[in-house]
């Protein structure tokens, strides 16, 4: 589950991480309001507007402002709130502005010059075991860092045995080239970071840019944090930070009925039992010359209601030109996963997509037998090759 920037950053305060202060606000007037109040509290003169959405990038997109004085704040807070912020990871379309974060200016002068880090903490697959990632390069996209100038990435993992070790924080300070207050400020800065990332199940953390300020104080200037789903159950707190407007319609609609369900950009629809098993469509689809418009797993309790569910949700993509059941009868009946099928379409009423429908297992036959005497517009296949070929005919 992904957080905004100032969820993530309540997280970091809470395990001692130094962060940029700031107040998310809905309107120009309470990012007014929340600036004066920072000023009070932190003495900064200048502010740093930030939209909040689910997309990195948002500065390239006009999503973050300087304001150095309160008019400048509310036009750009007024500009901001409402927008649609398109950036490199958006799509066209961009993402819908609905708060923004005024934060304290962390940029100030002082004894040192100030220098932005890249810090980030997430699972090497490779080896199992958690990892952080740090760079000079701070500021900047990683990627690039990662083709240009890989000597400038630094990696460092932790043994799940004895967890992060203080000699690792000091050699990630190290490698940093940091001396002096700095340098003890970032082996707290990266302990609390590790444990922060450990305590709260989180699945990644990335901080760029954490800051050097020009007192040799370590902060962090933006935070995005990815939280293990499976794991909320033990978060109560956390799940109540899920925001469903930053998520697409049909997958929060999906989750609400038990279905797994990632929309795709193709122009055939899936619904399958297992996730193996609808990996595999997708891939007979491809080679069929269509391309999936979605992963769906309807799970082992394929009953009428919840076919239903799925049907709708996936006719529900106007790029749709066929459906493709997929079923397994192992734990389900295919019967009965027939007579949902045969119940959806009745309930939907017209379906103007032609519907394939290959069911393999229990009671296969009776379910294939349902179907052909249901006089309904379904083609009912035997094997997973008969059912791409029909795909590849009904889009011809």
């Amino acid at each position: 589950m992904n957080l905004h920037e100032y969820q993530g950053k309540q997280i970091l305060s809470s395990y001692g991480v130094g962060i940029q202060r700031g107040m998310v606000v809905t309107t120009p007037e309470e990012a007014v309001a929340a600036a004066k109040q920072l000023t009070e509290e932190t003495g900064t003169g200048w502010h740093i507007i930030k939209a909040q959405v689910h997309a990195g990038g948002r500065g390239k997109g006009g999503g973050v402002k300087l304001a150095k004085n309160l008019d400048e704040l509310k036009a750009h807070a007024e500009n901001i709130l409402g927008m649609h912020l398109v950036t490199p990871q958006t799509s066209a379309e961009g993402k819908l502005v609905h708060q923004i974060l005024v934060a304290e200016d962390v940029y100030y002068p002082g004894e040192s010059e100030t220098s932005e880090i890249y810090m980030s903490i997430l699972l090497n697959r490779a080896t199992g075991r958690n990892m952080i990632m740090y760079s000079t390069e701070g500021g900047m996209d990683i990627e690039d860092v990662a083709e240009n100038t890989p000597h400038l990435i630094f990696t460092e993992e932790i043994d799940p045995s004895t967890g992060l070790m203080p000699f690792q924080c000091r050699k990630v300070a190290f490698n940093l080239g940091l001396e002096g207050k700095a340098f003890k400020e970032m082996t707290k800065f990266v302990a609390c970071l590790y444990n922060a990332y450990d305590g709260s199940d989180s699945s990644l953390f990335e901080i760029n840019p954490v800051l050097k300020t020009s007192d040799n104080r370590i902060i962090a200037v933006d935070a995005k944090v990815a939280l293990d789903a499976n794991a909320l159950y033990r978060h109560k707190d956390y799940a109540e930070m899920r925001d469903v407007r930053e998520e697409d319609a049909s997958e929060v609609e999906a989750g609400e009925f038990g279905l797994s369900y990632v929309k795709l950009d193709g122009n055939v629809g899936c619904m399958v039992n297992g996730a193996g098993l609808a990996m595999a469509t997708m891939d007979i689809i491809k080679h069929a010359g269509g391309n999936p418009a979605n992963f769906l797993d309807v799970g082992g309790t394929a009953d009428a209601a919840r076919v239903e569910q799925a049907f709708r949700i996936i006719l529900k993509d106007e790029n749709v030109k066929a459906l493709l059941v997929n079923i397994f009868g192992g734990i389900v009946r295919c019967d009965r996963v027939a007579q949902g099928i045969v119940d959806a379409y009745k309930n939907i009423g017209e379906i103007n997509v032609p519907i394939i429908v290959r069911l393999q297992g229990t009671n296969a036959t009776e379910a294939k037998k349902l179907i052909d005497e249901s006089g309904l517009a379904v083609h009912s296949v035997i094997l997973l090759q008969e059912a791409a070929d029909k795909v590849a005919e009904v889009l011809a």
